[in-house]
């Protein structure tokens, strides 16, 4: 049974308005959650970071990718939860991601092709 009640609290002054919260009092621990994953992946970039720096268990090409991959969890839980698009619609979710993907995509095909530039020209 879901409770119908406004959330949110009275103002101190003389005029005891209620203001309404925009969000639930649940929507904190939904917070606190994505704030300790977040952490939690930050911990281990620095961490791998810093061991394979001491140790070099992976080729530097490998712990860029495994960096890059979790840089990227990071951004879908800032922008899915912090920025409000995990509750958006379908359509408008598409709208923000797929330029963003073309971005890159086309990033990565200048430098791919910039690679061969001075085996064709030298």
């Amino acid at each position: 049974m879901e409770d119908n009640k406004p959330h949110g609290h009275e103002t101190g002054d003389i005029h005891h308005q209620f203001v309404e919260e925009h969000h639930a009092p649940s929507s904190k621990k939904l917070i606190w959650r994505v704030f300790w994953i977040l952490l939690g992946v930050t911990i281990v970039e620095v961490g791998l970071a810093e061991l394979n720096h001491m140790y070099h268990f992976l080729s530097k090409s490998i712990m860029n990718y495994v960096l890059i991959g979790l840089t990227i969890v990071k951004a879908y839980f800032i922008v899915a939860y912090f920025m409000h698009l995990k509750h958006e619609a379908l359509s408008m979710r598409y709208i923000i991601i797929l330029p963003f993907l073309l971005i890159a995509y086309l990033i990565a095909i200048a430098l791919y092709e910039g690679s061969f530039l001075g085996t064709v020209i030298g």
